[in-house]
């Protein structure tokens, strides 16, 4: 009998803001010590959840094992990438047979032996969490710079090794976060590093042999609410130090050459306009929404950056989604009706499409290093199509396949169908939803379903291939993606419309495309499963306040639920940067009345609620372990019936919850286990 679950105390705790009065009893589980966790009470009650998860899951540890196996014998125990050329050597990562993690290797192109520059197994060894981060080579192929993380707080190590003797010479920091760019010469390395606030706040250069503690500072980001980040060109002339928030970028350039040169600004940052830049041929490539917002393709002369001459002209149809100049072309991501495409416009203005042979898929452009290829490298799936490798070829306009993920297990993708859907939503918009379902799946709404989204940050869920959903539909669910407004599946204004003031249309969204999937007999109120994280876990909560009788079962990965406290809270890593997404309702009485009235944890209600699964990270900075915690006890104390409710804390991970691949793999074997018992 499952004994019963953990009673977090209630400790009274009243804030009064715009007016309104706030109660958050259970604000004690926020450790005064964050980033860290040392009181005993809370971790405590967090391991009694996570005793209470295995209580409760542990009559379905054989369809968990079964789930798992299942997962697992559907993954290439030795997978490995297709070698890519880069300069004098190719590259490719590799698994060995029961491996977790990934070895990566070189051989030169003249031939030779091949030679292990990075054993990740190894280097995890002793971890509960490993996670690799940058790996970049120098341009004299002499030294690698890797970097990676071992808590899942996302404070990545940098490293230095000698290729030659397979050693570390140098630690350059352990507070770096995203890409890192060598100089030229291969003698100096940049890097950004976050500050105690896990904000990614100024970039550095180290000069290897130097102290790493004294490397100078490339560019220091005043703003509290922007956060830095490091790439370079297409041809390798230029660093780029990228700042910005989630609506407003602007980009500066060093010379590789000379990283003692003076950051050249592009143009001077202005709210809401965003843009990345390229160069090829003397010239600055710009991507920018400034007078259209489904962005225009602009040109520049280095020498006056600011100057932009629109080579592209933004369109309501297109949406302008990437952009790479490589010496022969410029390579353009774009997005219409939803569907991807890839252009390639060669610079005397000639421009085409690569076609692919499905009419739904998602398309992207894969690992192209060299500035000047005879071949591009594509990577390719759609909802029944296992992931492909293809390399474009622009002189005959075809694509050859390379690799097709291999299935150990079998696949046999006509016992499986897929297909495209527009829903209406309530205020007229039509939502797409992309669905794939076993063959002879019933269409009487007996059938149970399973629905994902995300809806937020303008990112887009493409209609892509899972192993792991195999066992679902081998099941008899349907497997639906909401392409809701807050992500930009149908242009950037598809996410304008989902985001800040507008945020109640992804929420009305999501419930609108389950109605409409009921009515096209895709399943019954009740026999709906929804799974979203991050952001999409606080749409899971407001779902689940707002339309509880829709679900059957709700799991809700990290979720963002707390947004009221932790948008007032400007101590928190993430919380300046984040207003412009949501809104700053310190300032902002409307933001305020308006993120009150949807915050999950604000808005638990004494209703019946459906099953839910409730996962966190202990080192999460990006969504605190403690908001998946106090909208967990809240609901606990609220709710007025008793269906299974489990908190699930994961002590040694983050943001992504365990990092091998096996491990993942039992993770979300556990997922659809829950999902499979609560829809019988």
């Amino acid at each position: 009998m499952l004994p019963p679950p953990p009673v977090a105390a209630v400790r009274p705790r009243v804030t009064t803001a715009h007016g309104v009065t706030i109660e958050d009893p259970y604000h004690w589980l926020k450790d005064v010590g964050y980033p860290k966790v040392e009181d005993a009470e809370i971790l405590d009650y967090l391991k009694a959840e996570n005793a209470y998860f295995e209580a409760a899951m542990a009559p379905s540890a054989t369809l968990v094992d079964t789930l798992f196996e299942e997962m697992k014998g559907r993954l290439k125990q030795d997978d490995a990438s297709v070698p890519q050329v880069d300069g004098d050597y190719l590259y490719w990562w590799a698994f060995q047979t029961g491996g977790q993690y990934r070895l990566w290797y070189r051989r030169p192109v003249a031939g030779g032996p091949d030679e292990l520059i990075l054993d990740e197994t190894a280097e995890a060894a002793g971890h509960d969490y490993f996670r690799a981060g940058t790996l970049a080579i120098s341009p004299d192929t002499r030294l690698l710079a890797w970097s990676a993380d071992t808590s899942g707080a996302e404070r990545f190590t940098l490293k230095i090794r000698d290729l030659s003797t397979g050693t570390d010479i140098e630690t350059v920091s352990d507070v770096v976060n995203g890409g890192v760019v060598w100089s030229a010469d291969s003698t100096r390395i940049a890097y950004a590093e976050v500050n105690d606030n896990w904000r990614t706040f100024r970039a550095r250069a180290h000069r290897l042999g130097d102290d790493p503690t004294a490397a100078p500072t490339l560019y220091e980001e005043p703003d509290q609410g922007f956060r830095v980040g490091l790439g370079r060109t297409q041809d390798r002339k230029y660093l780029l130090i990228g700042t910005g928030d989630n609506q407003t970028d602007e980009i500066r350039l060093v010379p590789t050459a000379d990283f003692d040169a003076a950051p050249m600004l592009v143009s001077p940052r202005q709210v809401e306009r965003q843009y990345s830049v390229d160069h090829a041929h003397d010239t600055l490539w710009i991507l920018t929404n400034d007078t259209h917002v489904n962005f225009r393709i602009a040109r520049a002369d280095p020498a006056t950056p600011g100057e932009w001459t629109t080579v592209i002209e933004g369109s309501d149809q297109v949406y302008l989604t990437g952009l790479t100049s490589f010496a022969k072309h410029l390579v353009i991501a774009e997005r219409v009706a939803g569907l991807d495409q890839i252009r390639l416009r060669t610079y005397a203005g000639d421009d085409h499409r690569i076609a692919f042979p499905e009419a739904s898929y998602t398309a992207a452009l894969g690992s192209n290093p060299a500035f000047d290829p005879p071949l591009y490298r594509i990577g390719y799936t759609s909802m029944v199509t296992p992931v492909t490798v293809f390399d474009y070829d622009p002189a005959t306009d075809t694509l050859e396949t390379l690799k097709v993920q291999e299935i150990p297990s079998g696949y046999d993708a006509s016992r499986y169908a897929t297909e495209r859907l527009m829903v209406p939503a309530r205020d007229g918009a039509s939502i797409p939803v992309s669905v794939v379902y076993p063959v002879g799946f019933p269409r009487d709404g007996s059938g149970p379903l399973f629905l994902y989204a995300y809806g937020a940050y303008g990112h887009a869920i493409p209609p892509s291939f899972s192993t792991g959903r195999l066992s679902l539909l081998d099941r008899g669910f349907a497997f639906a993606i909401a392409h809701i407004r807050g992500g930009d599946d149908l242009g950037y204004d598809w996410y304008l419309q989902g985001k800040a003031t507008q945020r109640w249309n992804t929420f009305h969204d999501f419930v609108d495309v389950a109605k409409g999937l009921i009515a096209e007999g895709f399943a019954k109120p009740g026999r709906i499963a929804i799974n979203g994280g991050s952001a999409g876990g606080e749409l899971m909560g407001v779902v689940a306040n707002t339309d509880p009788d829709l679900w059957g079962a709700v799991i809700a990965d990290v979720p963002f639920v707390d947004v009221l406290n932790t948008m007032q809270d400007e101590s928190l890593p993430l919380t300046p940067g984040e207003w412009p997404e949501w809104g700053n309702p310190i300032t902002d009485k409307a933001a305020f009345d308006l993120i009150h009235g949807y915050s999950p944890y604000e808005n638990v209600g004494a209703q019946a609620y459906p099953p839910m699964l409730i996962t966190g990270g202990l080192n999460d900075p990006r969504v605190t372990y403690w908001e998946p915690a106090k909208w967990a006890a809240r609901l606990r104390a609220t709710r007025t019936n008793d269906a299974l409710l489990l908190l699930k804390i994961n002590m040694g991970a983050g943001h992504g919850g365990k990092s091998g691949r096996f491990d993942a793999l039992r993770e979300a074997a556990e997922t659809y286990a829950f999902a499979i018992n609560q829809l019988g």
